[in-house]
């Protein structure tokens, strides 16, 4: 089974690429989704310890959570060293599941892939990239984004040129869907050796 790591920084249509590979039939772990999962059930006692004040109904209230750390930017260790071995645990169930299935070729969506050692986890990493024009147009029209918000962001992720020198593989998404699509398929096939 090959496990393939996807990165990307922020506004760079990770997301997107990653909804591609499922659509080919590539098993998609997630992490933000894992992470939005555990704010509703094994991270709220922990975070609620950690972060007084930041759960509402019983979850993780991202907004509150986002507020507090905006202003103690330092907190995010805190967040990461609750979150983080969660979200391994995940991981490590869907990579068992499917490696017990004989499944081919998985893909791990991992924002933070390089800035927490993640590529140790994975046998290639494919980078998700565009101009910073684009990214930058992408994440300004995000609810709720501003131009600070996105440079808080911006200031915890691996330079994109970083990233791109570190992959194995890169993906441009700065020339529409179909392009795209087009080299989601050519490394799906690559990776399966059909090519």
């Amino acid at each position: 089974m090959i496990i393939l790591g996807l990165t990307g920084s922020i506004g760079m249509g990770k997301s997107t690429t990653a909804e591609m590979f499922a659509e080919l039939g590539v098993p998609v772990n997630d992490a933000d989704a894992v992470v939005h999962d555990l704010y509703k059930g094994d991270a709220v006692g922990p975070i609620d310890e950690a972060f007084p004040g930041v759960i509402s109904n019983g979850e993780v209230d991202r907004a509150k959570l986002s507020a507090l750390l905006a202003e103690n930017p330092t907190r995010f260790k805190d967040l990461e060293a609750i979150i983080h071995p969660l979200v391994r645990d995940r991981e490590k169930a869907f990579i068992d599941r499917h490696r017990a299935l004989a499944t081919p070729l998985v893909l791990l969506d991992i924002p933070l892939l390089y800035e927490t050692g993640g590529e140790s986890r994975v046998d290639a990493v494919a980078v998700v990239t565009a101009d910073l024009e684009i990214q930058r147009d992408r994440v300004l029209k995000r609810p709720g984004m501003t131009p600070e918000k996105f440079a808080l962001i911006q200031s915890r992720q691996m330079p994109d040129a970083q990233k791109r020198a570190k992959a194995d593989y890169i993906i441009d998404t700065g020339h529409g869907l179909d392009s795209a699509r087009a080299q989601v398929k050519a490394l799906v096939d690559r990776l399966l050796g059909k090519v």
